[in-house]
């Protein structure tokens, strides 16, 4: 058994895990910094885990994002793609743009829309219905899985309106989910550097339990390979398992490695270059370990990682391949080389040639389409 030629303490952790008992946060921290055979069990562990879970099934998504504004108020650190006001480089796409892009979408088969954007000043509530009664105009049928948590607070601000009205006004205009997006790492010691004008932990928490609680699903996210420790890492994916635990509303988890080159936080000398590939593999294995079934389903980000990398990161916990997107602004512009789009059928070669079974799924993990 490869547990017996590894630390102990580090083994006692990964096999209660085997047996259903997730690290604390404190185990959770020691398992980020493992490394030599305790890193090699820690990925045993974790894909063992999976496919106790999830099975052999490797999901993905027809889907398109669209970045409908690049002006923002904000000035997160860690952002290359957001403009100010007044800048040449500024955009704020139309109503027959954002149209055009969803009927080439819904052309391409697409179920899914992940529309999120910079926080204009002028945008309103009336802004972001609007967006949403576009997309219907063109496709009735299509999941908008849209608008950040961050967005809303944005919302509520300039429409002078609470939370949940703002969530409940865009559920009856068609909004189906929203991305678990802004979270960054959810310490605010951390936020202060990266994003200090952005919500704060508790903030982001009461958004997404609200939006849970009005029947409005999200997925969950953290940004990791900045400023943050092990330990800020373990607290923040334990936040999420304890909102979990309160609400049941989490579709997923998708790590985010954080794309540095481009990005005022790399260059102002603040932060590490992003996460080393033996960072971004902890991360997978170490949410699956603290995650377990609560949040069944991992995603890896080909855009971040790079496809070869993303199909490596299967074998460390993770069980879904994300959307095919069409097109990704955030990371390119920061820096990233992945590419915009992904077509179904490479990203099927590429879990069959892990050994695993590609199928279509919705935005919230229902089964299209198994491939043989």
């Amino acid at each position: 058994m490869i547990l017996d030629s590894v630390d102990g303490e580090v083994a006692y952790v990964l096999d209660r895990a085997l047996d259903g008992h997730p690290p604390t946060v404190n185990e959770a921290e020691k398992l980020f910094k493992v490394k030599g055979r305790e890193f090699l069990a820690l990925i045993c562990v974790a894909d063992e885990l999976r496919r106790r879970i999830v099975g052999d099934i490797v999901t993905y998504v027809i889907n398109r994002n669209i970045n409908f504004t690049n002006i923002c108020v904000n000035k997160c650190l860690f952002c290359a793609f957001s403009r100010p006001m007044r800048s040449p480089e500024g955009y704020m796409i139309s109503k027959d743009e954002l149209k055009r892009k969803v009927a080439e979408a819904v052309k391409a088969g697409a179920t899914e829309v992940c529309i999120q954007g910079g926080l204009h000043p002028y945008a309103d509530l009336e802004t972001y219905m609007e967006i949403l009664r576009s997309v219907r105009e063109v496709s009735p049928e299509i999941h908008i899985h849209a608008f950040s948590p961050m967005e809303v607070k944005h919302i509520s601000v300039n429409s002078n309106m609470s939370v949940r009205e703002v969530l409940r006004a865009l559920k009856e205009e068609g909004l189906n989910s929203m991305p678990g997006t802004a979270a960054e790492i959810l310490v605010d010691e951390v936020r202060r550097i990266i994003c200090p004008d952005k919500v704060k932990t508790a903030e982001w928490v009461q958004i997404i339990k609200e939006a849970h609680k009005l029947g409005i699903p999200t997925s969950s996210t953290m940004m990791y390979g900045h400023v943050e420790s092990e330990r800020d890492r373990a607290i923040h994916i334990d936040i999420l398992r304890r909102i979990q635990m309160e609400t049941g509303g989490f579709t997923e988890f998708v790590p985010l490695s954080f794309v540095h080159e481009k990005t005022p936080l790399y260059r102002m000398g603040l932060t590490r270059p992003g996460a080393t590939g033996m960072d971004d593999v902890k991360v997978y294995a170490v949410s699956r370990l603290m995650l377990g079934g609560l949040i069944r389903n991992i995603q890896v980000s080909w855009v971040k990682l790079g496809v070869k990398f993303a199909q490596f990161c299967l074998n460390a916990g993770a069980n879904d391949f994300g959307g095919t997107l069409m097109e990704e602004n955030i990371s390119r512009i920061a820096g990233s080389t992945s590419g915009e789009f992904l077509p179904p059928s490479e990203i099927e070669r590429v879990i069959r040639d892990c050994g695993r079974i590609p199928a279509q799924r919705t935005t919230t993990y229902e089964i299209i389409k198994i491939s043989s």
